[in-house]
């Protein structure tokens, strides 16, 4: 499962343009609404924090969990830096654990593609219901077969600036419905000179109805579905959705 390694010291150059803000206010105004305005907030696949960050900027007692070390020293980079409060566990998600429960977990960024069996997904599911405290919420979003399928698709992206570059090469696998990239990368180093690396990652799109049962099978009551991009009613072509499930009891 693990992927970020030496991307990972040039993710967050690369994911600049990612509208953080406008996410995190979602999740606040999400959580607003159901009566959630503070208390502890576990942040599943944290990466290197951004989102974590500002969620503890927004009074959140926050947690987070993520499975690859050097995505973790870049997010306790930005937590010496800012001086927020916040306890990193390098964990699987899969088998993750907490010392208590949380009034709510959120999962965000494609976290959840990167388990490419449902039986991940559901023990993943299973270990939220059971940290969320009576009546709390799990708010996560994925990416659906509709996007690798006929968005992404076989393409090549790539993005030349003046310290790092990259050729992001994507292939999909309609059978498995697993979505491959390969990624090169080149970084200037201090002696003006680039040095190269490539990884590897893996993906596999979900469609609303399976995530949907997901959720129940874990225990949890499923609350609502929306189009990530449009904040509206899931559509054949949305490429992200976001799902709200609530803990309803052990």
């Amino acid at each position: 499962m693990e992927a970020y390694g030496d991307f990972a010291e040039v993710y967050d150059i690369f994911m600049d343009e990612t509208p953080y803000e406008q996410w995190c206010e979602f999740v606040k105004e999400t959580l607003r609404k159901e009566g959630i305005t503070d208390g502890l907030v576990l942040d599943l696949g944290c990466g290197t924090g951004s989102m974590t960050e500002q969620m503890a900027q927004a009074g959140y007692d926050m947690i987070g969990v993520d499975v690859s070390d050097r995505m973790l020293n870049i997010a306790m980079e930005k937590r010496e830096k800012s001086g927020l409060d916040i306890l990193y566990l390098q964990q699987d998600m899969r088998e993750f654990e907490l010392y208590g429960t949380v009034r709510a977990v959120i999962c965000l960024c494609d976290s959840l593609n990167y388990l490419l069996e449902e039986e991940d997904i559901l023990d993943t599911f299973g270990l939220v219901n059971n940290y969320l405290d009576p009546g709390g919420l799990f708010l996560f979003d994925f990416n659906t077969v509709y996007k690798y399928q006929e968005v992404i698709g076989d393409a090549t992206i790539a993005e030349n600036r003046d310290d790092c570059s990259f050729i992001w090469e994507n292939f999909y696998d309609e059978d498995g419905e697993i979505n491959e990239y390969d990624l090169t990368i080149f970084v200037k180093e201090k002696d003006e000179l680039f040095r190269r690396f490539t990884e590897t990652h893996f993906q596999r799109g979900y469609r609303l109805e399976t995530m949907t049962e997901l959720v129940k099978e874990a225990g949890m009551e499923f609350v609502w579905a929306l189009d990530a991009d449009t904040h509206g009613p899931v559509r054949e072509n949305s490429e992200r959705i976001y799902i709200l499930a609530r803990e309803k009891g052990k």
